[in-house]
């Protein structure tokens, strides 16, 4: 297990190395100005020799702890690490400045006091000779770029033109911006400076046309998101409520027609519920089997007998009262077999 830890850690280590040796080789020395006398002046009012570098990459990147040297003999590959650093300027840490971003540019005077600001080295720069200047990785030991400085009249640079260098008048000067910019240049034939082949712009215009394409797949997509919820919503308030009124509709009819039904029914039998003609034929042939009537061949007459029955106290409907049959006006309800 430790073994594997291990091997992940070494693994990790190397590939943060090797991100950060890629990330420093996008640096690169861009412009250098020797004797300065009209040119940029420092947080102090001086004018001192300074060295341009640019970031050529999109990220941002952190410079602090690589090195400058004008000394050729760093290039000894015997030579120590600690000897080598005793020849070389360290950009010291402690500035946000020191963080360079994508295709941006930052200037350091030579020269100079280190204890002035983060920017300015004691690196050695010759003023009006030709010399070497080299430009170190943080191990003091990786070369990152080089170029071999001609002597420069006063206020003259010397600027990186994509692979190449060339000497700038010092109207042309451009420190902390890209070189070889004219006032007077077109827009085209800046385009065709920078991009002579027609790859960047052809990239430029097919991002444009990709992310054209994009929004107005967004735009329909939401549109037709928006539409669809409507359309449901519609859906619902044309069907939902119709199916409970409906409902409604139904369950009222039923009850009225059972109304009328029973206020027709009610109307025929006048007021005489049907249960009520029950309750007198029940009522009788309890008196037949209790011998409360007179007995005739085949009649049964039902005698008179107050039973309380029609108070008005349990009417059993809100119509007129039912007859009771009496002695005189008793019916007559033929017996069969299964009344004798």
């Amino acid at each position: 297990m430790n073994k594997i830890k291990i091997l992940l850690s070494g693994l990790l280590l190397v590939s943060a190395s090797a991100v950060l040796a890629q990330g420093a080789k996008n640096i690169r020395l861009n412009e250098v100005l020797t004797n300065n006398t009209t040119s940029i002046l420092d947080e102090f009012g001086q004018r001192e020799a300074w060295i341009e570098v640019e970031n050529t990459s999109f990220t941002t990147y952190n410079i602090r702890g690589m090195y400058f040297t004008t000394d050729r003999s760093v290039l000894d590959p015997n030579m120590s690490v600690p000897e080598r650093i005793k020849r070389m300027s360290v950009i010291p840490s402690g500035d946000t400045r020191t963080q360079i971003g994508g295709r941006q540019h930052l200037l350091f005077f030579c020269n100079s006091n280190p204890a002035q600001g983060k920017l300015h080295l004691s690196l050695n720069v010759p003023v009006s000779e030709p010399f070497w200047i080299g430009f170190y990785n943080g191990n003091a030991t990786e070369l990152i770029d080089s170029v071999s400085v001609p002597a420069l009249a006063a206020n003259q640079s010397y600027a990186r033109h994509g692979n190449n260098w060339k000497v700038m008048a010092p109207e042309n000067v451009t420190p902390k911006t890209e070189n070889f910019i004219k006032t007077d240049e077109t827009k085209d034939a800046y385009l065709k400076r920078n991009d002579p082949h027609g790859f960047g712009i052809t990239l430029l215009a097919m991002g444009i046309v990709f992310f054209c394409l994009f929004l107005l797949f967004v735009f329909f997509w939401i549109f037709g998101a928006i539409m669809r919820h409507l359309d449901t919503a519609k859906k619902v308030v044309n069907t939902q409520p119709i199916k409970p009124i409906t409902k409604t509709v139904e369950v009222t009819h039923d009850l009225a027609h059972a109304t009328g039904n029973i206020l027709q029914d009610g109307l025929k039998t006048r007021g005489k519920d049907k249960e009520v003609y029950i309750a007198v034929i029940s009522m009788a042939l309890k008196q037949y089997q209790d011998d409360v009537h007179d007995v005739e061949s085949g009649i049964i007459t039902i005698k008179s007998k107050d039973t309380d029955w029609t108070d008005e106290g349990s009417q059993m409907t809100h119509f007129s009262s039912p007859v009771i049959p009496t002695q005189h006006n008793a019916p007559h309800i033929p017996t069969g077999p299964a009344l004798k």
